[in-house]
């Protein structure tokens, strides 16, 4: 345990598995108290248990594509806790496969709504409650694929892109005000959804790891650790950047 975020009160959308389960257990071991947010009860409060449970750390069920959810979750997460600190805002879909030509207008709009419209919402309610608090930190989570591209993912490709440059305009907007913004890009990270990847084609994970010259994918924890730096004061000079956690896949 570490005191490095006491005092400190954080919140994670897209919290019920994977990176955001692994980031909510992060910052609880670095001493913030957290809200825990996610569409899925039941998984949201799984993540409340993995985390260690107890009055530090609470579930608050919310839809990050309707604002009305959203500010219904700040509401929550003042009333538990006295305000907000640290936002990672990480929830998102993916839609893998059908080329651009073949991708649904409503299959587009869907992904777009929860990985890019989603952080827009949500950084729409954090900053006003941040700028009464005095300052925060604001951690978005864009991809290696918000910089490069691949074929078959043009929509989750586009989304990722927008978040970066959200975030860059919210950096430039807000940082003088004390409230600072960056993304993180993961690369293929072992989640769930990559292991049902790899289920359905075996041999995945071994073919992309030969694109990463560290030599392995990456674990949830590796993107949790650059989420309680970006959100603590050792990064205070740090506003608007995008910071690969993908084992040198962007270094190629």
């Amino acid at each position: 345990m570490s005191d490095l975020l006491s005092g400190k009160v954080a919140l994670v959308t897209g919290a019920g598995g994977g990176i955001g389960r692994e980031t909510v257990k992060a910052l609880v071991e670095n001493g913030a108290r957290v809200v825990v947010a996610d569409l899925s009860e039941d998984r949201g409060c799984e993540t409340v248990e993995y985390a260690g449970g107890g009055s530090e750390v609470r579930f608050v069920q919310s839809d990050v594509t309707e604002f009305g959810s959203i500010e219904h979750l700040l509401q929550q997460t003042v009333e538990l806790f006295g305000g907000l600190d640290i936002a990672h805002n990480n929830a998102g879909v993916e839609l893998a496969g059908p080329g651009l030509a073949d991708t649904s207008e409503e299959q587009f709009q869907r992904l777009l709504g929860v990985n890019l419209t989603g952080v827009f919402l949500c950084m729409k309610a954090e900053i006003p409650e941040m700028l009464r608090r005095g300052g925060g930190s604001i951690i978005n989570t864009s991809s290696s694929f918000g910089v490069v591209a691949a074929s078959g993912q043009s929509a989750y490709i586009a989304s990722k892109h927008a978040v970066i440059g959200l975030t860059k305009a919210a950096a430039m907007e807000y940082s003088s005000r004390g409230v600072r913004v960056n993304a993180v890009l993961p690369g293929l990270i072992q989640t769930p959804l990559v292991e049902g990847i790899e289920a359905r084609e075996p041999g995945f994970i071994a073919k992309v790891v030969q694109q990463h010259p560290i030599g392995r994918i990456g674990q949830p924890r590796d993107v949790a650790e650059a989420v309680v730096w970006l959100g603590s004061g050792l990064s205070s000079f740090v506003t608007g950047a995008s910071i690969p956690v993908d084992g040198g896949f962007l270094a190629h």
